[in-house]
């Protein structure tokens, strides 16, 4: 009988996943009606003070809709982005935040990336950004994905690519992530820019799962941190992500718990991750600081140090993959698009191998993670050499390397400090995660056989005396909450003096 591969990512709220396809549906309705198709045409002439035509068909992209105007006059044509309605949360935030990183990276950096000619929050159509359009041939995902698979399915690499083929497609890559690597920051956040067009960070990050929270999940948006927040450490940014995981365990009503003992699963993983950030160690992790970890007790060979927890950060794009990486007829990167969860982020984040060399993530892999595993560690040889070419060229022009990215991502992946910025970064994968790569790093081997259902028992005791306490409780109340499906409408006092009972350490009008 062939095994059963089991999904490594928990599941969204089916409840909230229908009622956002219904209004994507409905929405999709309004999308080419000749009003919105006028309104843009008279936007993009007031703007350019010229006549301006939309040229069919419209991209529907998985957050944006594309609309290419034709401007007489003007070449090449611009095209018009649009949050797409149900599908963008926090479309004006997340308009004036894409659009201030893309201009940053053009007037900043040598990487191409289309021209940011107008954007704003407020207009006839919402939200916008008025680009340059790139002609391109696909994307780099196209080229290396396996040839004839349907385009509007997820790509995966191409098994039979040439091994001088991929190290080429990714040295182009290699050489636009050390390129944004020498961009530093004070603060972790997104960037604005400010009426004299200078650049700052000065908003909370805009991350791919924050999104998935209040699109997918039905996560009250009073819930996260200010709209102008920043964090001054990586220690206060990981603290920050913990408790996001601990949001999603208990606001999301529908599906994501399937039994009391998953439910403590979940729980005890969230609670030890949030005490590893408090403690400041997950920053440390896999450095050479790092001396709390079971692993770091065994390790004999010297490794790299850790970077500042403060005043030194970097541009870091959740969404950042082939996929959005436009190539044309010679297979030259002619565009890097789609800006929209690029924020300054903990230097840790840059010094991961990136998490798309197989082009689809590990939690999605269809043979499983750890098939997706051992298919990431051949192709890493591959990527560790494009970086290490990469890093031999920019030597060469005399550009300052503060971090030797290849050396660094390969201890990343040796250490397993790359699953540490992935399951912080992703709620609905973290639960695998945590158990099968971090744990027993963390905390040393588990008792051989402990089943699925019982892993929690293995390191309750690890947890702090409140966190102990209330895991009954809680468990308690979410078993009773999977008698009735909905979604719930909650009171913004109420649901914060919930979330501080579960942090311990926190006021219940702050509740981060």
């Amino acid at each position: 009988m062939p095994k059963i591969v089991e999904n490594a990512r928990q599941d969204f709220d089916g409840l909230a996943w229908d009622k956002n396809d219904e209004e994507w549906e409905e929405a999709q309705k309004a999308l080419s009606k000749k009003s919105l198709c006028r309104r843009l045409e008279l936007l993009v002439a007031e703007k350019f003070g010229k006549p301006a035509t939309w040229i069919t068909p419209m991209i529907i992209g998985g957050f944006n809709n594309l609309y290419r105007i034709r401007v007489e006059d003007v070449s090449p044509d611009i095209l018009v982005r649009r949050p797409s309605v149900s599908q963008a949360q926090l479309p004006e935030e997340k308009t004036l935040r894409e659009a201030a990183t893309a201009k940053y990276i053009q007037q900043n950096t040598k990487i191409p990336t289309p021209q940011v000619i107008y954007y704003s929050d407020v207009s006839d159509v919402g939200p916008f950004i008025i680009i340059e359009r790139v002609e391109n041939k696909s994307t780099l995902s196209h080229a290396l994905t396996t040839p004839g698979v349907d385009r509007s399915i997820t790509h995966a690499l191409d098994p039979n690519i040439s091994q001088t083929t991929l190290e080429n497609f990714y040295l182009k890559v290699a050489n636009i992530i050390l390129e944004l690597s020498y961009q530093k920051f004070t603060r972790i956040g997104s960037l604005l820019e400010a009426d004299d067009g200078s650049f700052s960070v000065g908003g909370r990050p805009i991350t791919q799962n924050m999104s998935d929270m209040l699109q997918l999940a039905n996560i009250p948006s009073f819930i996260f941190v200010p709209e102008y927040k920043t964090f001054q450490s990586s220690d206060e940014y990981y603290l920050h992500l913990a408790r996001g995981h601990l949001v999603q365990l208990i606001f999301q009503h529908n599906d994501l718990v399937k039994s009391a003992d998953d439910c403590r699963n979940k729980y005890v993983a969230r609670q030890l991750f949030r005490q590893l950030a408090k403690q400041g160690r997950l920053s440390t992790f896999g450095f050479a600081e790092d001396n709390w970890s079971a692993q770091a007790k065994t390790r004999s060979s010297k490794l790299l140090p850790a970077p500042s927890n403060s005043d030194s950060f970097r541009l870091y794009g959740d969404d950042f993959r082939p996929g959005n990486i436009l190539i044309n007829d010679a297979n030259e990167v002619v565009s890097v698009i789609d800006w929209e969860f690029t924020y300054s982020a903990p230097t840790q984040f840059v010094l991961d191998p990136p998490w798309w060399l197989l082009l689809d993530t590990p939690e999605m892999w269809d043979a499983g993670i750890d098939d997706w595993v051992k298919k990431y560690e051949f192709r890493l040889e591959t990527w560790l050499s494009a970086m290490k070419e990469a890093e031999k060229s920019a030597d060469s022009e005399s550009r300052y390397t503060e971090f030797p990215l290849s050396a660094y991502m390969r201890e990343s992946w040796e250490t397993g400090r790359f699953w540490v910025t992935y399951a912080a970064r992703k709620s609905w994968a973290f639960d695998t995660i945590f158990w099968n790569y971090l744990d027993e790093s963390f905390f040393g081997r588990r008792e051989d056989r402990v089943e699925k259902n019982e892993l929690w028992k293995t390191r309750v005791h690890l947890l702090s005396e409140g966190a102990r306490n209330a895991m009954e409780p809680f468990v308690e109340r979410k078993i009773e909450e999977m008698k009735e499906r909905k979604l719930v409408e909650w009171d913004p006092e109420e649901a914060k003096g919930y979330l501080a009972e579960l942090l311990f350490d926190c006021d219940p009008k702050l509740a981060d």
